[in-house]
């Protein structure tokens, strides 16, 4: 018997990240106006991969977290 497996579409690491954001905000411990440099308070170890991310997205890290969490997709083609 073959089992058919609905594949979900993979979400992409930004996007991940924009989720993580998005709740911190939410819970307060974030705010939208604060500056994308304050993620790397929260990230440690992690924050320079997402600082490269960002960069490659032409962020910078004094843009706000809601210029982040205003993106709706996260396509490469230009890139």
């Amino acid at each position: 018997m073959t089992k058919i497996l609905l594949s979900q579409p993979v979400l992409h690491p930004m996007a991940k990240l924009q989720r993580q954001v998005q709740s911190l905000v939410d819970s307060k411990v974030l705010k939208p106006t604060d500056r994308l440099w304050k993620i790397a308070l929260l990230y440690g170890d992690e924050w320079s991969h997402w600082k490269k991310e960002l960069e490659d997205f032409e962020f910078t890290m004094q843009d706000p977290i809601s210029d982040l969490l205003m993106v709706e997709s996260w396509e490469e083609e230009n890139l």
